[in-house]
């Protein structure tokens, strides 16, 4: 056993309490979030004790979880928001429960970083972070586009109306690989090296 089972059982715990009550709060349609779906197969990762699953959410997470991190701490203390996407934390609207369970945000980054670390990275990860986002973004493109789930209509929850909607959804599906995915796959692999040779 090369992860603990106390993170595993941990983990697996919170999972069970943090959905329904996300459930309640923002319906179905919020588990396709790449970082609420994260939640779900980083559990299944720490009990296969998968390199493979941990690469595939490091590459699609890693990113927007550690803007969410550096968004969130200035305006703890400074109340202002340099980044954007942590508004909803301070919204008194949102119960303060749930926006406590949000917190997974800031835990995500350094619990990938960390079972890299331990199993290692595995370069196939990108490719079904990838294989994902062209699963799910068509989703939620067509389900509830109110929402603008992933950004899907438009950057920062705003649609947009530069190209028509489906043009939009084709340059995001070839972008955010590109653009995020492929990059983040570079440094892991970069770091991972480094850290064996070390």
């Amino acid at each position: 056993m090369r992860l603990p089972l106390w993170l595993k059982l941990g983990w697996t715990l919170w999972v069970v309490a943090w959905a329904p009550f996300y459930w309640k709060q923002y319906g179905a349609q919020n588990f396709l979030y790449f970082c609420d779906l994260g939640n779900f197969f980083i559990a299944i990762a720490l009990w296969t004790e998968s390199a493979l699953l941990f690469s595939w959410q490091a590459t699609g997470l890693l990113l927007f979880q550690t803007l969410f991190t550096l968004d969130l701490l200035p305006a703890l203390l400074f109340g202002k928001h340099f980044i954007g996407g942590t508004e909803f934390m301070f919204d008194p609207a949102v119960p303060l429960f749930i926006r406590l369970l949000s917190l997974f945000h800031v835990v995500t980054p350094p619990l990938l970083l960390w079972a890299i670390r331990r199993l290692g990275y595995d370069e196939r990860g990108w490719k079904y972070q990838t294989l994902t986002t062209w699963i799910v973004a068509p989703i939620n493109y067509f389900w509830r586009p109110e929402h603008n789930v992933n950004w899907v209509r438009g950057l920062f929850y705003r649609e947009q109306h530069v190209v028509s909607g489906p043009v939009y959804l084709l340059c995001y599906l070839i972008a955010v690989p590109l653009a995020v995915y492929c990059p983040t796959h570079l440094i892991l692999r970069w770091w991972s090296k480094r850290w064996r040779e070390s």
